[in-house]
């Protein structure tokens, strides 16, 4: 699964594509975590829009980058998200966090 990764300032986009699933969170997380060590932004934007299908190993992405994210007082935004999606975040009570 592609994501497309650009750096402007500091903000930092994710674009996902495709299918989210364990086998491609594994790279996506690796490639965002290592643009984040060297970029330093302090926000980063997941964009879902061309994703196609995500399981619940895109709710550990979110968290995961959430988590970092704080840690560098950043904050962590997601756009493009589908109802199901969305209902998949509410149910994983991350709706709760300034997201």
């Amino acid at each position: 699964m592609p994501v497309n990764i650009d750096v402007t300032g500091e903000v930092l986009t994710a674009r996902l594509e495709g299918e989210l699933d364990h086998h491609a969170a594994v790279a996506i997380r690796q490639e965002i975590d290592n643009t984040i060590d060297s970029a330093r932004p302090t926000l980063v934007i997941i964009d879902f829009r061309n994703l196609t299908f995500m399981d619940s190993s895109g709710i550990g992405l979110i968290m995961g980058r959430y988590r970092l994210m704080v840690s560098l007082e950043g904050v962590v935004r997601l756009t493009g998200t589908s109802p199901r999606m969305e209902r998949m975040i509410r149910l994983a009570g991350l709706d709760k966090l300034p997201i």
